[in-house]
């Protein structure tokens, strides 16, 4: 049947229980069920094991969500995370039989429940990956990241963006930039946001003019959003890379300098305190902070460390950040088992600052900033949606190019920017 859209044309599509990938249901119906690349427990390994095409039945809708069609989905280390089983298993916590992961979307509201007033059918929106109750004091006049039932859709949930159709809370919604392409409104909320509220969540120590940052993996999702971010404050990001090749990628984006840390032999595990071995590692974690300081000015260490790689920086981290200044950590890539030496920490009155993703408040700050186009989302590889499993093992592998990944779902290709145009590149 034909069905007038928002944008003021129609279409001709038919009703049908399953459609194929890329074909287009009339507006506002919901089939049956939908495709699916599908983690389950017994099949937990390597991206290209873990990830499976399955026929799924489509979700049904609570009262407070909303159903979306996706267009495109963002790659991140969760993905990656879900399908190892490791550090746990999504099984462990939502218990379903088979996990959707997919924590980053853009795409078409679908369907609502009866009591969503914000959103209507034919909105084009990005999702963020926060969600909660909303019946606690924490969602109600507190910090929603602190309530007990938050937790983070397509990772915590069963149900993400690497389908056809996702249900996510009415809250997670947030206007997609006209401007950008389907592929790239997908790539950033959930990097973006997180480095938003690492550098501006955690008062006194939020963001300032004139402050120094040192950004680690610079050249990586979150990296990329920290120094734009950074710059849009007024303050200094110094990259940190491991390819020498991504030097003038992170100076463009505003990087006040870049050190490349293969040149300095200080990662790992702390030495234990008082050895020769933590006499060497103290020296070449000096060597690394006079790079600091060849760009900061001697003497001046950088007010906030940006952490995400955990176990092999942390040590240094935690010593070259200034006293009274803040190491704020989201990730553990490198390892889970940070150590450091606490001296320094005490005596120099440091804080550590542990950091989870963003409320919707701080999402939709972010989210603001790349509407007014004031940020890049820095979107490096697009993958076919049947790729989507060799997307992960190059992140996993760490061999993506710098910035963020996107996968194609119901978009057919690249360089599309509305439903017309997904429709006629259908045809």
């Amino acid at each position: 049947m034909a069905l007038d859209h928002d944008a003021g044309f129609t279409y001709e599509a038919e009703t049908k229980d399953l459609y194929a990938m890329g074909e287009i249901p009339p507006m506002g119906h919901v089939p049956k069920q939908m495709h699916a690349w599908a983690i389950r427990r017994e099949r937990h390994g390597e991206p290209d094991q873990a990830f499976q095409l399955e026929v799924v039945d489509t979700p049904t809708l609570d009262s407070n969500e909303v159903l979306v069609l996706v267009m495109a989905a963002g790659v991140n280390y969760n993905g990656v995370w879900a399908g190892l089983g490791k550090p746990i298993s999504p099984f462990d916590g939502h218990g379903a039989d088979y996990h959707i992961a997919g924590s980053d979307a853009s795409g078409i509201v679908w369907a609502v429940g009866d009591k969503v007033k914000r959103w209507k059918v034919g909105d084009e929106v990005v999702v963020h990956c926060n969600q909660d109750d909303g019946d606690d004091e924490e969602c109600n006049g507190g910090d929603p990241m602190f309530s007990t039932s938050q937790r983070i859709w397509g990772y915590e949930t069963p149900d993400g963006s690497f389908a056809q159709f996702t249900n996510v809370q009415a809250q997670q919604l947030m206007p997609r930039p006209q401007h950008l392409t389907w592929e790239e409104s997908a790539c950033y909320t959930l990097t973006l946001a997180t480095a938003y509220r690492m550098l501006f969540g955690h008062e006194p120590h939020d963001l300032k003019p004139g402050q120094n940052v040192l950004v680690w993996g610079a050249s990586g999702g979150l990296g990329s959003y920290a120094i734009q971010l950074i710059n849009t404050a007024g303050a200094n990001a110094i990259g940190v890379i491991s390819d020498e090749d991504k030097r003038d990628f992170v100076m463009g984006l505003g990087a006040k300098g870049v050190i490349n840390r293969r040149d300095f032999n200080c990662w790992g595990q702390l030495p234990t305190v008082n050895t020769p071995e933590y006499a060497e590692w103290f020296k070449e974690a000096r060597k690394f902070g006079k790079a600091i300081w060849d760009i900061t000015g001697k003497g001046n260490n950088v007010d906030m460390v940006f952490e995400h790689p955990g176990e092999a920086t942390f040590p240094v981290s935690t010593l070259v950040c200034k006293k009274g200044g803040m190491v704020v950590i989201c990730a553990g890539t490198s390892g889970f088992n940070c150590t450091f030496d606490v001296r320094y920490m005490w005596m120099h009155q440091k804080r550590l600052q542990g950091s989870h993703f963003a409320h919707l408040k701080q999402a939709s700050a972010a989210n603001n900033l790349m509407v007014e186009r004031r940020l890049d989302p820095c979107m490096s590889e697009v993958f076919p949606w049947a790729d989507l499993p060799a997307a992960h093992t190059k992140m996993l592998r760490n061999e993506h190019k710098p910035g963020n990944m996107s996968v194609l779902v119901q978009s057919p290709k690249t360089g599309l920017r509305t439903l017309e145009d997904v429709l006629d590149a259908s045809r």
